[in-house]
Formats: C-alpha cells, structure tokens, sequence
C-alpha cells in the first residue's frame, strides 16, 4: 500500500519546477521579441520599395498608354480609374486601389516635373512626416 502512494507523490512536476521552465520561457521571449519586431519594419520598408516600384510601372505603362503620365490634378487616381481626359487609356494600370497607399497606410505622393517627361513618387515611411531616420526614412522612386 505504501508503494501505491508513493508513485502518486512522484507523478507531475513541482510548482518550482513549473516556474522556472516559465521563467525561462519569458526570458527567451524577452530576448527574441526586439529582433521580430525590428525584422517586421524592415520588412515594411522592402515592401514599401517594391510597391514604388510596381507603381513606377504602372505610371510607365500608362505614359505608353496615353502620351503622357497622369496630369497633378489626376494623381495617381488616374491609374484605378478613367480620368476621362486621357485619349487611349486602357486601364485600370492597378487592380486595387489600396496600391496607392504604402504599407503603413499613407498615400503613395506623385509629383510630376514642370516639363511633365519625370515623375517621383514617394512613401514618408512609417512616421508619415517628411524626413525621418531608419524605418522612417523617406523613400523615393525613382
């Protein structure tokens, strides 16, 4: 009968045991946590670069289009949608409007040159504001 309960007491861990495996559960999180998180803002600013560029294409593509890129007053609009002034387009150049926006949610700026022959576009990165370091670096295209 005593060999019956002794094999009960023995069955599980300790409450110390438990707390030290969690202890050292929260520390690797604690160390892994800034790497995952400052790998997701790279990321960000990768896909911000690749986004400029898809709508660096779709800017080409609509010039080869029409004759020229979209006016100031279209924007960027004039790739999702028929500006109506714009004799042999064929669009929509994008098939999603929120391409117009970059990863962060603010919207892609185009600014055409006064000769209307360059474009740049422009993500503010994830603060928004013009300016900024590291991942809120501007980013430009081209």
């Amino acid at each position: 009968m005593k060999r019956a309960n002794q094999k009960r007491d023995e069955a599980g861990y300790t409450l110390t045991e438990m707390l030290v495996v969690i202890a050292i559960i929260a520390l690797l999180a604690a160390a892994l946590t800034p790497a995952l998180i400052g790998q997701l803002s790279r990321a960000r600013v990768k896909s911000a670069e690749l986004q400029l560029q898809t709508v660096s294409s779709a800017l080409e593509q609509y010039r080869s289009d029409t004759g020229h890129f979209p006016t100031a007053k279209d924007g960027l609009a004039a790739l999702v949608t028929d500006p109506k002034d714009a004799p042999g387009w064929i669009g929509p150049y994008l098939k999603n409007p929120k391409a117009l926006n970059d990863p962060w949610g603010h919207p892609i700026l185009y600014a055409l040159d006064p000769t209307g022959d360059k474009f740049e576009l422009t993500s503010l990165g994830s603060d928004g504001a013009p300016g900024g370091t590291g991942t809120a670096a501007d980013i430009h295209e081209p």
